[in-house]
C-alpha cells in the first residue's frame, strides 16, 4: 500500500490500546459486533499463528523475539486491512513503529482506567501474563503508569470505569460515529 495514500476515516481500522486488564478484548469484541466489524486481538492472533501460548512464547524465545513477532503483525495488519477492530496487547503500543503505524493509519483508543481501579483487577489477571511475573506491586505500579504516558498519545481517549462494557462500547462508537460526521460527512 502506498504510504502516501489517506485512509478514509470511515475505513480506518480502530485500535484499543491500555493497560493489561482494562477491558480492550471485552469492550474490543462489542464495537466490533455494534459496528459490523472483525475483531483482532493481536495476542490471541499471535498464540494461534504460533501454536503458543504468550507466556510460552516469552519463556522459550524471549520478550524480545515476542515483540518482534508483535510489531512484525501490527504493522502487517494496520498498513493493510480496514474496517477492523484491534485490541492491542498491553505492552506493543510503547513500540514507536506500532505507535506511528497505529497512529497513521487508524483510529487510536486508549481506554484508560486509574491505578486504584486497575490494581483491584490484579488478582484476576496476574497469572497469565509475564511481564507481571515476580514483580512487586510497586513495580507494577511503576510500570503502569510508565505506560501510562506512552498510551496518552492517541486519537480519543475513554474511561471505563463506572460502566459495564456494554455500555463502554455504546459510548466509544457514538465517539467515532461523531467523528465520522465531523471529518467525512456523508453527503
Amino acid at each position: 500500500m502506498n504510504d502516501t495514500f489517506e485512509i478514509p476515516i470511515r475505513q480506518r481500522n480502530i485500535v484499543l490500546i491500555g493497560f493489561m486488564g482494562v477491558g480492550k478484548t471485552t469492550i474490543g469484541q462489542l464495537v466490533a459486533k455494534k459496528l459490523y466489524r472483525d475483531f483482532i486481538d493481536v495476542d490471541q492472533a499471535i498464540e494461534q499463528t504460533h501454536s503458543m501460548t504468550i507466556p510460552e512464547i516469552f519463556e522459550k524465545h524471549g520478550e524480545k523475539h515476542f515483540r518482534q513477532l508483535e510489531r512484525d503483525f501490527i504493522v502487517n495488519i494496520c498498513t493493510n486491512t480496514r474496517l477492523k477492530i484491534i485490541s492491542l496487547g498491553g505492552g506493543a503500543y510503547m513500540q514507536e513503529e506500532v505507535r506511528e503505524v497505529c497512529l497513521s493509519k487508524c483510529i487510536v483508543f486508549f481506554l484508560d482506567l486509574s491505578w486504584e481501579s486497575w490494581k483491584d483487577r490484579l488478582p484476576l489477571i496476574i497469572g497469565n501474563r509475564p511481564v507481571l511475573k515476580s514483580k512487586s506491586l510497586e513495580e507494577i505500579e511503576e510500570l503502569f503508569l510508565k505506560r501510562k504516558e506512552v498510551y496518552s498519545i492517541n486519537n480519543s481517549k475513554f474511561t471505563p470505569e463506572g460502566h459495564d462494557p456494554n455500555a463502554a462500547a455504546d459510548e466509544i462508537v457514538e465517539s467515532i460515529k461523531l467523528a465520522w460526521e465531523l471529518y467525512e460527512p456523508i453527503s
